[in-house]
């Protein structure tokens, strides 16, 4: 197999594990609505991966560039390298989707690029300041969605203090529509973003194999501008794989953590979706999985601690503790077998 071709198929595997990023990650903004019964779930992935599409649109590329050059010496980005990041993160999103546990499709793909690249060439491959606020952010995410939500719980509850409870579930049956949008436009605007770095990353370490290619698009001589192309099919992929659901973690999500009304979805997607635009618009990948599972615990914390099945939630926080480095040891292993099988 030729260069341009093995390049290609790692590409295709890219998108695939963007599709199943789609798939794994549809909980976090479908769970709410969907277990609020303002959609049924078919109609709910529908309106989640319309926006997911949407969000190719004007929303900035500043989080894949993090990605494309930010976080591993692009010098050391070699095909062999992606294939294994890629490897590990899909195994290990495969299984936490099997076991219905909320793990991070985000970080597992961090953990995964990681991992191959120190397999490859010692952990002076990793740009340690490159790597601050992502996992600042591990801990941060989830605090801002669980503030965001507890504030927006406590103006809700104020502003409609004096309106019948049959008045209030039926408007914020409507409004939970725009926050559930809301919160998908800042899920595609983020996750799939991590695509097009690797994607980008992977096509500028490969630029000599496509010199003369007659695919003149393929030929990517900088990380620093993402092609339509990429934005594009990294969005639709995504889409793709949010339609296909994930209704294991839909239950965990919208249900097992703590018992939603329609206000309470509309408050926790909103304030979901904040902290995901605010951490998109500086360029930080973040974990859509703990900024809304922070939301909807700050969400249930309103009525009453005791209202937060904590059990639960601390199942999810050994996963996302374990998500980056176990995604790492899978792609290391992944990695040393595609070099093994390249000799």
């Amino acid at each position: 197999m030729d260069t341009a071709t093995f390049v290609l198929a790692i590409v295709g595997i890219a998108f695939v594990f963007d599709f199943i990023n789609g798939f794994h990650d549809s909980a976090n903004s479908i769970a709410t609505v969907v277990s609020t019964r303002v959609l049924s779930p078919r109609w709910a992935v529908v309106w989640a991966a319309f926006f997911n599409f949407v969000a190719a649109f004007g929303f900035g590329t500043a989080v894949a560039k993090t990605m494309g050059k930010g976080l591993i010496h692009i010098e050391l980005i070699d095909p062999q390298v992606i294939l294994g990041g890629l490897m590990g993160a899909i195994i290990w999103n495969l299984i936490t989707w099997y076991y219905g546990i909320p793990s991070s499709s985000s970080h597992a793909l961090m953990g995964g690029y990681a991992g191959a690249a120190i397999a490859k060439a010692g952990i002076g491959a990793l740009i340690p300041a490159g790597w601050i606020k992502p996992i600042l952010f591990i801990f941060l995410s989830p605090m801002m969605g669980f503030a965001l939500g507890l504030v927006m719980m406590v103006i809700v509850g104020w502003s409609f203090r004096r309106a019948h409870p049959r008045n209030i579930d039926i408007w914020f049956r409507r409004f939970q529509l725009v926050s559930a949008a809301a919160y998908s436009l800042g899920h595609g605007t983020n996750d799939a973003q991590k695509t097009m770095g690797i994607v980008v990353g992977l096509l500028f370490s490969a630029q000599v194999a496509f010199a003369d290619h007659p695919w003149r698009f393929l030929h990517i001589t900088s990380v620093d501008t993402i092609p339509m192309w990429v934005i594009l099919w990294a969005h639709a992929a995504i889409a793709l794989g949010t339609l296909a659901g994930g209704w294991r973690i839909v239950r965990t999500m919208g249900q097992r953590i703590t018992k939603l009304k329609p206000y309470g979805g509309f408050c926790a997607e909103t304030a979901g979706a904040t902290a995901l635009f605010i951490a998109s618009h500086f360029g930080i990948p973040v974990s859509t999985t703990h900024t809304i599972t922070g939301a909807i615990s700050g969400v249930g914390a309103t009525q009453r601690i005791s209202s937060v099945r904590w059990g639960v939630a601390g199942r999810i926080v050994w996963a996302w503790i374990l998500t980056i480095p176990l995604s790492a040891v899978m792609a290391a292993v992944s990695y040393l077998i595609v070099h093994l099988l390249m000799r």
